[in-house]
């Protein structure tokens, strides 16, 4: 019996690093993606980048723009537009508490990470969040270098 490698088999957990040293987060959510042909397949295959993605009303629906999902490299012609918005999935009563924290001034709704839930559906993590101050920065770099430092003086 031969054992065959699948593509597949990994646990997907794809973070937006970035997003949590320029933002500081308020709420999170999670919301599922609406997607077309072969961009689970890719996603399951871990070619996701959320770097510059972010999240925006229209309609009283909830968007995602500038997330790129790689094209399906098994497709043949029927492959999907790489960086093309995609509605995220949440109920009324959510939607409608999102928007409402939005409308305040200085917030934006930026994704987290993309995972595969228990049933293999991909799911998004959205944050409602607030930009860092330079200050800011400086203080969690700080805060990360002395953890970094205690955790040293364990061992």
């Amino acid at each position: 019996m031969t054992t065959k490698k699948n593509r597949f088999e990994k646990i997907i957990n794809i973070k937006n690093k970035k997003a949590s040293f320029e933002f500081e987060f308020i709420d999170k959510y999670v919301a599922g993606i609406q997607l077309k042909g072969t961009e689970i397949k890719s996603i399951r295959e871990g070619k996701v980048s959320l770097t510059e993605a972010y999240c925006y009303f229209r309609r009283g629906e909830l968007f995602i723009k500038q997330m790129h999902i790689a094209p399906y490299s098994m497709a043949a012609s029927y492959n999907h537009d790489a960086v093309r918005e995609r509605k995220l999935l949440l109920n009324k009563q959510e939607l409608d508490k999102i928007e409402g924290k939005f409308s305040e001034k200085g917030l934006s709704i930026i994704p987290v990470r993309v995972f595969i839930n228990d049933k293999g559906l991909a799911k998004v993590e959205i944050a409602l969040a607030r930009g860092k101050k330079l200050h800011d920065k400086r203080e969690s770099i700080k805060a990360k270098d002395t953890k970094r430092e205690l955790e040293r003086m364990k061992f």
